[in-house]
């Protein structure tokens, strides 16, 4: 079959040809029907040799969908032909995190080398994915595959932080997202659909400013140096009770610091790798920061039902299995979107 790997340290991906999987005990396969591109797939290309987690090469895709085609001894739960999405995070289903759903947040992962599918193990940019357990299979009952598959981390990543923040967004309130690409302009419609709040977002780009106003967000404000006066002017010098950082830069978490509100939230979701000091005197009174990561199963099962519902929906740009490395390309250049999606059998 066709893949797309990540071969040599510092080189692009490339699209070889490697063995079909076969399924073995307990185990899934799936004939994948769309697979999404993503920022940490950039993140991971951009690790240099010393202290890289994963043996390569590496087939990408940690967004996946697709349809059952063979079931290893023992597997049950689907049945071939059943079209599904794949949960990311997967743990070792043991641990007192997997039994409540968050595989996200397992225990031993780490300690099992457990990786998901695309971060460290064969992922879903290939004509066929491996799936180790079934329980890491969502139905997709009826959502079309390109519109579903960054639901599976573009949607399930930003619900998961805005979740956390509901009993805050009450009436009166304000969310702000800083970046309005892939997930930001998820997260835009999440807090629409969610909440009474009134919602911010910031970017860089007077392109993804217009897709936040296109998804629903009352205000959009160019991430300068000015950007938290624009949004303290929005708030009546109140700030935002919630902030959902989807960079994770230097001036993008410090843009964050200087809006929230006192005893608001700070999500930092980006993974671009700074930090905010955390401390009397650093943050308004009683300001919460949080890292969180992925989902949980049940937040993905709820991510498309709202899909399904209309209340929430990712714009996709589609690329085949051939052309994924220029979609890389585009990627890093800030030229996708919403949502870049390889469709590797179409």
């Amino acid at each position: 079959m066709k893949a797309l790997q990540y071969r040599t340290i510092g080189a692009a991906p490339e699209v070889v040809t490697v063995p079909d999987p076969e399924p073995g005990p307990g185990q899934v396969l799936l004939k994948v029907t769309a697979a999404g591109v993503c920022h940490s797939d950039i993140a991971v290309m951009s690790w240099p040799a010393e202290g890289f987690p994963y043996e390569l090469p590496l087939t990408l895709g940690h967004e996946g969908v697709g349809t059952v085609v063979a079931l290893g001894a023992g597997a049950s739960g689907v049945r071939e032909g059943d079209a599904v999405a794949v949960y990311g995070p997967w743990g070792c289903g043991t641990c007192v995190k997997c039994a409540e759903g968050k595989e996200n947040y397992c225990l031993r992962a780490e300690k099992l080398r457990i990786f998901p599918p695309g971060l460290g193990r064969p992922g879903s940019m290939a004509e066929y994915l491996l799936v180790d357990d079934p329980r890491h299979l969502v139905p997709l009952e009826g959502l079309d595959p390109v519109a579903a598959v960054p639901l599976t981390d573009a949607g399930l990543t930003p619900y998961h932080a805005v979740k956390r923040a509901l009993p805050k967004l009450v009436p009166g309130t304000t969310a702000v997202v800083i970046g309005a690409g892939g997930l930001g302009h998820v997260a835009v419609q999440l807090l629409r659909a969610l909440t009474p709040a009134r919602v911010v977002a910031l970017d860089v780009s007077e392109d993804k400013l217009r897709l936040a106003r296109e998804v629903g967000a009352h205000e959009t404000v160019l991430s300068d140096a000015a950007a938290a006066g624009a949004v303290r002017e929005i708030t009546g010098g109140v700030g935002a009770e919630a902030v959902f950082d989807f960079v994770g830069a230097e001036p993008t978490v410090a843009t964050a610091a200087a809006v929230a509100a006192v005893e608001g939230d700070i999500s930092i979701v980006g993974i671009a790798g700074a930090a905010l000091p955390v401390g009397f005197g650093h943050l308004p009174f009683e300001v919460s920061v949080s890292s969180p990561y992925w989902g949980s199963r049940s937040e993905l099962i709820e991510v498309l039902a709202l899909a399904r519902s209309g209340a929430v929906s990712v714009h996709t740009e589609t690329f085949s299995l051939d052309d994924a490395p220029l979609a890389y390309e585009r990627l890093h250049a800030g030229t996708i979107s919403g949502r870049a999606v390889i469709v590797p059998n179409g």
